[in-house]
């Protein structure tokens, strides 16, 4: 496997950090798990469910010494995006994404994950624009509003 590397850029290999003083490239002679700099999302980038996935996948490659205890927040949020998508596809998907994870191939996992970003983007500007319609829907005929401290009544 041959990498080539930008002059600053990074590379995570086996935990450890690998920083190219000037543009370069490195051959891995043998099985390794490593990560680009490019691919690495930023803690404050985390803002949807799948890039939370993501995060947590990343973690184990980067951090292989604290993998058991990713692995176990991995398990509590992958239970918990599943249980926030009702698309087949996206469901599929993160079955083949946990049974990657079981078998240590974060990789593999984190390509898939980052691979349903289009979908949840789609997903989640379908649901913002449902909620903004349901914001602009007219009053309800027949009855009144009546506003009673931070919350409406319908009378």
């Amino acid at each position: 496997m041959k990498i080539a590397l930008k002059s600053g850029e990074r590379l995570f290999i086996n935990g450890a950090v690998i920083r190219a003083e000037r543009k370069t490239s490195l051959e891995l002679l043998n099985d390794a798990v490593f990560l680009l700099e490019s691919h690495v999302l930023q803690p404050e980038q985390a803002t949807t469910p799948l890039k939370q996935l993501y995060f947590i996948l990343q973690t184990m490659i980067m951090d292989p010494v604290s993998a058991p205890a990713a692995k176990d927040m991995f398990h509590l949020v992958m239970a918990s995006v599943s249980g926030a998508f009702s698309s087949p596809e996206v469901l599929e998907q993160l079955g083949n994404v946990e049974d990657l994870a079981q078998n240590d191939r974060w990789f593999e996992a984190m390509k898939i994950v980052r691979g349903l970003y289009p979908i949840e983007a789609r997903l989640m500007a379908a649901d913002h624009r449902a909620r903004q319609e349901d914001d602009n829907s007219p009053p309800l005929r027949g009855r009144e509003v009546v506003h009673q401290g931070p919350q409406l009544a319908v009378v």
